[in-house]
């Protein structure tokens, strides 16, 4: 009988499309994996473990340099698929590159500070000092007029010095992860005659608010924690404080519904590996 070691590798290797001959093929099956999957990073992140699309289409193998390489068809795919509703792409979890589903989108909503009215509820979190002036900027150029691309934006937003450059980019992150701002598309502008068109998350994806106005944090926490344990088998507590940035309680309270539910076991060894796991009942 295989190892529980053994069986999260081979769990693993279907969940991420690592399986030989299950590779994503068309954009229609990105599509389809990122909804069975609930979200996904776009390119592996360094010391996170989760699915990503690169990976799902080129298997367990680096990210190349060569820009001819047959798994950067995920780009294309990326660029193509901006602001067409079929999947919501920002700098999310960890503020990277981050792709959810539609459905699972709501639910991410929901632990976010924005309440329904786009043109006040950012006002709060800056004069409590949780927005930088610059991220302030930027989004207020989007209030008054958007989709903007990358170049227009960051002189609407008065950030156009090569000393401004980190603080906007930091500006932009920031009001992805807060579900404040989004990629809506790409144009042609700049010396790479490439850039993101950004919008207001609010403008762009209006029904958001609704869908997640009734969903509680708690009910939001642990519909992610199920879609984040189908997809890899096992975790440690700090596993999900680094990804999600959640406080130790909040984890916490969803583990344990989890648990009782009886979708995961906890305080568990793994043969091998240091420390207590929570590993998907199924696996064990």
């Amino acid at each position: 009988m295989a190892s529980i070691v053994d069986r999260i590798k081979e769990y693993r290797a279907s969940t991420f499309g690592f399986r030989p001959g299950i590779q994503l093929k068309t954009k229609a099956e990105a599509i389809q994996y990122v909804n069975q999957r609930g979200f996904i990073y776009f390119w592996p992140i360094n010391g996170i473990t989760l699915p990503s699309l690169w990976g799902a289409v080129s298997g367990d193998r680096p990210v190349p340099n060569e820009h001819d390489d047959p798994g950067h068809v995920t780009w294309d795919w990326k660029d193509s698929l901006l602001g067409q509703h079929v999947w919501y792409y920002a700098k999310i979890l960890r503020k990277k590159a981050t792709i959810l589903s539609m459905a699972v989108t709501p639910y991410f909503y929901a632990l976010t500070e924005n309440y329904g009215s786009p043109e006040e509820d950012y006002l709060t979190q800056y004069e409590q000092g949780r927005m930088t002036q610059e991220a302030k900027a930027v989004y207020e150029a989007l209030l008054d007029q958007s989709p903007l691309d990358t170049i227009s934006l960051r002189k609407a937003a008065h950030l156009t010095s090569h000393e401004s450059e980190s603080r906007f980019n930091r500006a932009l992150a920031d009001l992805q992860a807060d579900f404040k701002v989004m990629p809506v598309g790409v144009v042609d502008a700049g010396s790479w005659h490439y850039s993101f068109a950004y919008d207001i998350v609010a403008h762009h994806e209006p029904s958001l608010l609704e869908q997640s106005r009734y969903l509680g944090e708690i009910d939001a926490r642990c519909k992610i924690l199920t879609l984040y344990f189908l997809s890899v088998g096992c975790a440690q507590h700090r596993d999900l404080l680094k990804l999600f940035t959640w406080k130790p309680a909040e984890i916490d309270q969803a583990v344990s519904r989890l648990e009782h539910k009886q979708l995961i076991r906890n305080h568990q060894a793994l043969e091998g590996q240091a420390g207590e796991w929570m590993i998907l009942a199924e696996l064990t």
